[in-house]
């Protein structure tokens, strides 16, 4: 899970600051503040990672990519290429990373808690290829310090080659093998030289491992998500998630349909199939769900629902439209792998202002779920959610839910993001115990009382010139 991130120069973002990011994280603010930005850094490092070529130090745009963010100066803040691309993460993971020093044994380090920190610049006289000034992996990252930590920064003797830099174990040359090292792979990975010239250095590749491990178990879903559609084909394939409109949401769950999980410990496991059914009527929207096959051994299936009140099912193309756009909001939220954040863009949209308040309610439960392991029993998924929102009804029913004490202030990050003298900034929402907003922003969700104001105002002046309410 991820615990913080930190951003200088990207797009609007001269600097964010550290970002505590909590299971439950949200984005509010105004359009064009920077909000899809934080989303955009952790994609577009995402998908540096899974690309094939280890020399491209940030794979920023092509046909398949999760994020298109142009060149060098199209995403560096206020297009100065002149300055350096900078952030730092930090995350828990499940299983610690081990360091030992074969070469001796009373050095070793052991933690769950890490941190990613990278520079990347565009040379001078090769504006066309980035490179990485330095990064650095550091394991159980504190204010002051200290610790393990390793990485690599441009050899002060020649330009083009690098050094590793390591604080807590002593790296040991081989004999004849005191050269400097080749560039980084990616912006992130230690190069195979940086192994093979020394004695005791072969965790460091554990190291790149840890984030790749991280990145990919972040994914994305957008606020435009695909139309439904009458029939569906299946082949028996998994999909790695539900797509970034969506596209693959009835795919992903029927794929799901041997996984078993509850939302609370001690309570009855259920189908996958059948806890997303209770999902959707908890959220209101419908009585009835199911994914069924238009005939035995035919890979075509259908998605019938029951709407509130309604006698009969029907296809989800012939419900309202919030059904369908929240079924991948859903779906994705227990379909995705255990330890994964989700990155989500207005999950709120075409739903109704009760369906909205629900919606937070969802996240709640969702990120408290657990999820049946190997040996049968019973396990926290530990889902985390980065969701960017422009819904006061979320908002206010987080705020409940934490005045009545269902979700822990700590188990929640809100924040307010606003453009300001061209630059974006953040502030993150000051909520104690009681669920009350300490430093609620000017114009949060506009004024609420400048309509009703206006209203009644006119209203007066038309009841002076001798008009009636009823025509």
């Amino acid at each position: 899970m991820l615990t913080d991130l930190r951003i200088r120069n990207f797009k609007a973002w001269e600097d964010t600051e550290k970002v505590r990011l909590a299971p439950i994280t949200v984005f509010f603010g105004t359009n064009s503040s920077g909000k899809s930005s934080l989303g955009q850094l952790l994609l577009l490092l995402k998908q540096t990672a899974e690309s094939a070529d280890r020399a491209q130090v940030l794979r920023t745009s092509d046909r398949d990519a999760l994020v298109d963010v142009g060149d060098f100066r199209d995403f560096i803040h206020h297009h100065d290429q002149d300055r350096e691309l900078e952030f730092e993460l930090g995350w828990n993971q499940e299983r610690p990373v081990e360091i030992e020093d074969v070469k001796d044994p009373d050095v070793s380090y052991s933690s769950s808690r890490l941190a990613f920190s990278a520079t990347i610049f565009e040379p001078e006289k090769a504006r066309e290829r980035m490179r990485v000034r330095k990064f650095a992996y550091a394991l159980d990252p504190g204010p002051f310090g200290g610790g393990f930590s390793a990485g690599m920064s441009p050899d002060p003797k020649k330009s083009t080659r690098y050094r590793l830099d390591v604080h807590g174990l002593k790296p040991l040359h081989n004999r004849g093998r005191a050269w400097a090292l080749p560039a980084p792979s990616r912006f992130y990975g230690f190069p195979d030289e940086a192994v093979a010239y020394f004695q005791n250095t072969e965790f460091l590749p554990d190291l790149s491992l840890a984030l790749e491990r991280t990145l990919a178990s972040i994914s994305y879903l957008g606020p435009l998500r695909v139309n439904p559609e009458r029939t569906y084909n299946w082949l028996g394939g998994a999909p790695a998630d539900v797509g970034t409109a969506g596209e693959q949401t009835v795919q992903a769950l029927l794929a799901a349909n041997g996984r078993r999980l509850n939302l609370r410990h001690r309570q009855r496991l259920r189908s996958f199939q059948i806890l997303i059914a209770e999902q959707l009527q908890a959220l209101g929207l419908i009585s009835d769900f199911e994914v069924v096959p238009i005939a035995r051994n035919r890979p075509e299936h259908e998605v019938r629902v029951r709407v509130r009140g309604a006698a009969d099912t029907v296809l989800l193309t012939d419900v309202g439209f919030g059904v369908s756009q929240v079924l991948p909001v859903v779906t994705q939220s227990f379909y995705a792998p255990r330890n994964s954040t989700i990155l989500m863009e207005q999950p709120e949209l075409h739903l109704h202002p009760s369906v909205q308040k629900e919606l937070a309610d969802f996240f709640i439960v969702a990120s408290k779920a657990r999820e049946e392991s190997t040996s049968g029993k019973s396990v926290e998924r530990r889902t985390q959610f980065l969701i960017e929102s422009h819904s006061e009804h979320f908002l206010r029913r987080l705020q409940r839910r934490i005045a009545e004490g269902s979700v822990e202030p700590s188990h929640v990050a809100l924040y307010f993001c606003e453009m300001k003298r061209g630059r974006s900034t953040i502030k993150e929402l000051d909520v104690d115990l009681f669920g009350h907003i300490h430093n609620w922003p000017e114009d949060f969700f506009g004024d609420p009382m400048e309509d009703v104001a206006a209203q009644a105002e006119a209203s007066l002046e038309r009841q002076m010139n001798g008009e009636s309410a009823r025509p």
